[in-house]
């Protein structure tokens, strides 16, 4: 089992349960002679609960962010195991390297054969090494984009996790045309002719997301965040200080409630009190189950149908009324100013 970790702000949290940890063990150590405590631990456990459910309605998009990184957070291969059946991994891109930043394969979801696909970081040093952080180097888009082909000669419909800090960007990543790997991935998701469900599970980061999520559903888990940069990122370019992340979080708009209010995002995906990592069994039925009706009703269309509503999603991306905020404002319409000037 996982060691917990508890986040900066869940001090509290951690303090109730070592408290619960040491009653637990004292009953154990007492249970010979008639010792109970269940009823201090009930109560420590129905405080600890109501505490993180009140942590948890306030969280601010920093603190968010930080839920997203948790490092007990399920990350794809957990959802394959626990969602899946019949998964075989398939490996490389057919023309560099294999990239085990990028995962999938064939698999079935419920009485669904499929084709998913997904960003893995990785739980300890070495795994996070070899997966390099989730962070895709070319060959793994490339990868990527190599089974979209196939579930489309196949007619099986595509479902992605993403979870990465971004693209890998060094050098030999930008030698091999990391900008053109990802948008022929955008290109080419964009007219696959199948469906493509595709859900956020952690951190989405600009172009290395993207490459992936190009869908005709896109889903959010809750505490997850999707963003073109990083909040440190953002605060470097913006203000030359990393420690400013949690002011860059708080403008980026990255959090799943304002992504879907904005439209970005079609369908925002609740998690068990606490985050994911606290109960990733329902937290994997709860995400299975929204994948398999929004694929149900996704198949139901016909091809040229779905194509073309996907067109008018990507279409209606950043759509901007400037008459209406001119309006909200108190001020003119953008025809009548034209006319004025």
């Amino acid at each position: 089992m996982a060691k917990k970790v508890f986040l900066e702000f869940e001090r509290d949290i951690e303090a109730l349960e070592k408290k619960i940890d040491e009653l637990r063990e004292l009953e154990e150590q007492e249970s010979g002679r008639g010792v109970s405590v269940a009823a201090e631990i009930a109560s420590l456990e129905a405080k600890e609960a109501e505490l993180v459910k009140k942590t948890f309605a306030s969280l601010t998009p920093w603190q968010m962010s930080l839920v997203a990184r948790h490092p007990n957070r399920p990350y794809t291969l957990d959802y394959i195991d626990a969602m899946f059946t019949d998964f075989h991994e398939l490996h490389g891109d057919r023309a560099f390297a294999e990239d085990k930043a990028i995962v999938g394969g064939l698999a079935r979801i419920a009485d669904i054969n499929c084709v998913v696909i997904g960003n893995q970081k990785g739980r300890t040093l070495r795994e996070r090494t070899e997966r390099n952080f989730g962070m895709a180097r070319p060959e793994g888009y490339r990868k990527a984009l190599r089974l979209m082909r196939l579930a489309e000669k196949f007619d099986l419909p595509v479902i992605t996790f993403v979870d990465t800090p971004g693209a890998y960007p060094g050098i030999d990543a930008e030698e091999r045309g990391q900008s053109e790997a990802i948008g022929r991935n955008l290109y080419e998701m964009s007219t696959l002719r199948v469906p493509i469900v595709s859900c956020v599970i952690g951190e989405g980061g600009s172009g290395g997301a993207l490459a992936i999520a190009v869908a005709d559903v896109v889903m959010m888990l809750q505490y997850s965040i999707y963003s073109v940069i990083s909040p440190e990122g953002c605060a470097s370019i913006l203000w030359k200080d990393s420690a400013k992340a949690p002011q860059a979080a708080d403008a980026l708009s990255l959090t799943a409630d304002k992504l879907s209010a904005l439209g970005l995002v079609d369908r925002v995906i609740s998690e068990p009190l606490g985050g994911a990592h606290r109960d990733p069994k329902l937290m994997a039925t709860t995400l299975k189950q929204a994948i398999v009706d929004e694929l149900r009703a996704l198949l139901r269309m016909p091809r040229e149908a779905l194509l073309e509503r996907r067109a008018e999603k990507l279409r209606g991306y950043g759509f901007f009324d400037l008459d209406a905020s001119l309006s909200e404002a108190g001020g003119t319409t953008a025809e009548a100013a034209v006319e004025a000037k």
